[in-house]
């Protein structure tokens, strides 16, 4: 088992790293702390030489029109790309643009793509649909697949490896740096959604290419923004990326950035307090005989645990667990409508906790070997853990009551 120094340490170091790169100049007249909102579509300029040369800095994060960013939108983009170790960022509108435009970027028609079994669900439709009708083919591949298993399914014209680790259902975490060399070694990208390790996983130094985010989760904290990055750190993916985006009409509004910005400079201490309190929950429910597997990437029974030793830096607020095969599906989804604490809903990574079944809401093309029960997964906010395990602990009961 791990310790809650393991799980919290980067979070803990993340506070003063945005508090240096957020700080605003100062001027002789003061300088607020948060930066001010800019709304607008239409920018004037004083000359049209000077809008035409306004109009070639769109690879520069400059104001242009409304409709390619405004000013609090490239201030967001250049702190992401300094957590996430990159050298330019594109906000978007959601976190299921921040997959779908660098796969419609960076993938053509005739090409081909490996995504996880594990992938988001939404990723997965749009490339059984969208992609699809375009042209490009998709194989899915296991998510702890070796490297040999990979490498016998690239194919000549695959184009993009796509990674996502954890899992954000069955928290599988990836060999990064192992899916970097095949990739690469057969002339592709290694795309990665490192949502979950905003902040504790640094993908360029582990040979990812493209890394996404969905703002809406731990940036913005507050489950009141949509919004989504994509980062990169190399100038022609920039470049293909940032024209795709513009033809795209991707971005988002500032107030989403602002709220964005502002959430990050509390992302630190929010998770390291909920990180440390999805350990507390995690191993509590780990004694519970109702209880067969937890899944989070710090145990030792969870699929790629040594590889999240390794290669990150602490651990997040969502993670999940598996009942025991003698409690059905229904006792289960009467147990989560009986819990007071945990809404009930989508998404994750705000102040508050959630709880969400997994079994019998994803697709996947390899099932598990062994027969499991029911399982769903908690999202961890900033409640008071014991509080949180005693609904925990009544909703057990009511779990056995029905089962």
């Amino acid at each position: 088992m791990t310790s809650d120094t393991n799980v919290t340490r980067g979070w803990d170091k993340l506070s003063s790293t945005l508090t240096r790169l957020a700080r605003p100049e100062a001027c002789p007249e003061g300088t607020p702390v948060n930066m001010a909102m800019t709304r607008g579509s239409t920018v004037l300029f004083p000359t049209l030489n000077d809008m035409r040369r306004q109009g070639q800095k769109r690879f520069d994060h400059a104001y242009i029109y409304g409709a390619m960013g405004t000013p609090v939108q490239h201030e967001l983009e250049k702190a992401i790309a300094v957590i996430e170790g990159g050298t330019d960022c594109q906000v978007v509108s959601s976190g299921l643009a921040a997959c779908t435009t660098p796969l419609l970027a960076f993938l053509n028609a005739g090409e081909h793509c490996l995504l996880p079994d594990s992938v988001y669900s939404p990723t997965r439709r749009f490339a059984e649909n969208v992609l699809k009708r375009f042209g490009v083919e998709t194989t899915y591949y296991p998510p702890c697949a070796s490297a040999e298993t990979l490498a016998s399914l690239m194919q000549p014209n695959t184009r993009v490896l796509f990674s996502e680790s954890p899992g954000s259902h069955t928290f599988e975490v990836q060999d990064v740096p192992m899916l970097a060399r095949v990739a690469h070694a057969h002339g592709a990208r290694l795309m990665m959604d490192n949502t979950w390790g905003f902040g504790i996983f640094a993908p360029f130094t582990h040979g990812v290419d493209v890394s996404i985010q969905a703002l809406t989760k731990y940036p913005s904290g507050h489950s009141d923004v949509i919004a989504g990055a994509v980062t990169v750190a190399k100038p022609e993916d920039w470049h293909l990326l940032r024209d795709t985006a513009i033809q795209l009409g991707q971005l988002a509004g500032p107030d989403d950035c602002w709220l964005t910005l502002r959430g990050l400079h509390t992302m630190g201490v929010r998770l390291s307090h909920q990180a440390r309190s999805a350990m507390q929950i995690a191993e509590w429910l780990k004694n519970r005989p109702e209880v067969a597997r937890i899944l989070h990437p710090a145990f030792p029974d969870c699929p790629g645990h040594d590889i999240w030793k390794r290669d990150f830096t602490g651990a997040g607020s969502l993670f999940g667990f598996v009942l025991k095969d003698t409690f059905s599906q229904s006792a289960m989804e009467t147990m989560i409508d009986s819990l007071k604490l945990f809404g009930i809903g989508a998404s994750w990574g705000g102040y508050e906790s959630l709880v969400l079944p997994t079994s019998k809401s994803i697709t996947r093309n390899f099932l598990a070997d062994e027969a499991e029960g029911p399982s769903m997964r908690l999202q961890i906010g900033l409640e008071s853990p014991d509080d949180l395990i005693a609904d925990l602990e009544q909703g057990l009961d009511v779990l056995k009551v029905h089962s």
